[in-house]
């Protein structure tokens, strides 16, 4: 058996719970760590951005979110096999550490290595623990925030991490915030996968009622669900508004550090690049994001001047345009929210990850 220190990664089947699973998968393989994958047939769709070097274990789980009363009643067997699975695999080949990044799929590998008493962690990506998180934070070593500050159970502390961003993003960390002074005004709208609808309703009104010197010198990126395409491109067209709609914006990265402004969802991952990035943003989070987590994501920057958030509640034309014409007209304040957004950042987020892993294995040892 390989003398290798061994990082099992748990890990449910989302974009959120994989990509900081993948990065921190990349950085202990750099580090000389053997490294395993543990999550569900639906997790492993999302695996073909881990490194060759990743071995990939399959395990039972399920979640009581889906599928009808039969399915419900067979969850907790399904978990108490994976958990048996992880148990008998751990102490066949023990990790040195586990990291959970949350979801069901997380259960087996992190409740195995409670029970062996293996050094273990967990890491949040939102500002509210997610409910498999909330279960195990009181029975690991460490918990990891990627979001600040973290809604913590009673007695726990801690330690901000912050989120890992993509590579893409991380080239663009502290790119110059672009003037705004007699050119171009660029605005780049994302809904994110959830709850788009909204903002394309909202946004291209708003911004129609923007006074008539400012339309000339917009450009929007405006992310849009498929069926509202054509209606929000129309809208921007009659307005004699300059605007990009898609569905998918696979230059995010670029577009993001030319924007004077960002109006988007609160999502984790959209928080972090754009306080990397260091952009001033107008959030309006998801009105039925799971314990309103998203606006616990935008608090670290709103409450450092980086940002502003409209409730979904109080959103309308009228008051998004108000809140947008301020930041646009006042360059100075814009360029400062953008400083203040880069002070959130984390920009070494993976690395802190990495050696949080390390501590608990000189603890071990």
């Amino acid at each position: 058996m390989s003398k290798q220190p061994h990082l099992v990664i748990a890990a449910g089947g989302t974009g959120g719970h994989m990509f900081p699973a993948q990065a921190l998968a990349e950085a202990m393989l750099d580090r000389g760590w053997r490294v395993t994958l543990s999550t569900d047939a639906r997790g492993a769709r999302y695996t073909s951005g881990f490194p060759d070097a990743v071995t990939v274990t399959r395990v039972n789980s399920a979640t009581f979110a889906r599928g009808g009363l039969i399915a419900k009643a067979l969850v907790p067997l399904s978990i108490v096999a994976g958990i048996a699975a992880a148990k008998w695999r751990f102490m066949t080949d023990r990790p040195t550490v586990v990291a959970g990044f949350g979801g069901y799929p997380s259960i087996p590998a992190i409740a195995a290595a409670w029970v062996l008493r293996i050094p273990r962690m967990i890491h949040e990506q939102n500002g509210v623990l997610g409910r498999v998180n909330r279960v195990f934070a009181p029975r690991v070593n460490k918990v990891a925030c990627g979001t600040w500050p973290t809604d913590l159970p009673s007695g726990i502390d801690g330690i901000h991490t912050g989120n890992p961003v993509r590579a893409a993003i991380l080239d663009r960390h502290n790119a110059p915030y672009p003037s705004a002074t007699g050119g171009p005004l660029n605005i780049l709208v994302m809904g994110g996968s959830q709850g788009a609808r909204v903002l394309s309703d909202v946004v291209p009104e708003a911004l129609t009622l923007l006074p008539k010197d400012l339309h000339p010198r917009l450009h929007v990126s405006h992310q849009a669900r498929p069926e509202d395409l054509a209606r929000v491109t129309d809208a921007y067209t009659l307005a004699g508004i300059d605007a990009d709609v898609q569905t998918f914006f696979s230059d995010v990265p670029e577009c993001m550090s030319a924007a004077h402004l960002v109006i988007m969802r609160a999502g984790a991952s959209s928080v972090a690049d754009v306080s990397i990035i260091g952009r001033p943003s107008i959030l309006i989070p998801f009105a039925a994001a799971t314990a309103d987590h998203q606006t616990a994501n935008a608090r670290g920057l709103v409450d450092a001047g980086a940002a502003l958030l409209i409730k979904e509640s109080a959103l309308d034309p009228p008051t998004l345009c108000e809140q947008i014409r301020a930041i646009l007209t006042d360059a100075p304040h814009a360029a400062q929210m953008a400083a203040n957004a880069l002070s959130t950042g984390k920009p070494d987020a993976t690395e802190r990850l990495a050696a949080l892993v390390e501590r608990l294995a000189e603890r071990r040892a």
